[in-house]
């Protein structure tokens, strides 16, 4: 069964960082294009970063940019979005997702796979 996991959030401090994991079942994920998304309460999931399947091409939303860094390891199947400079408003359940076309250019509904999500919130 095709599964997207996600680890490594938590609370943290403003100001502080994090590094969010996402491990994927299958190596068919390899040649994917992978993604994070966010949802903050009272808010639509949103888009946060996206990396193509070989790394080439990565793509932010502007209130991350210069923040955040997604990367990925095919050898090790997974995706990882280091987060730095983490503001309360980066509060939100984040959402590893992987698509066999593109991610930031896709409607939610179009994407192929989404993980689960892990809660990162960041005090003031």
């Amino acid at each position: 069964q095709v599964q997207l996991v996600e680890s490594g959030g938590g609370l943290v401090q403003a100001g502080g960082s994090l590094r969010l994991s996402c491990a994927a079942s299958t190596r068919t994920f390899t040649t994917y294009a992978m993604g994070w998304f966010r949802k903050a309460p009272g808010k639509e999931r949103e888009f946060v970063a996206a990396i193509s399947w070989g790394g080439a091409r990565i793509y932010y939303s502007d209130s991350v940019k210069g923040r955040f860094t997604i990367s990925r390891d095919n050898a090790k199947i997974a995706t990882y979005l280091q987060m730095d400079s983490l503001k309360p408003e980066d509060t939100a359940i984040y959402y590893c997702a992987a698509d066999k076309v593109s991610i930031h250019d896709q409607p939610l509904s179009r994407v192929d796979y989404w993980g689960q999500g892990t809660q990162v919130t960041v005090s003031s």
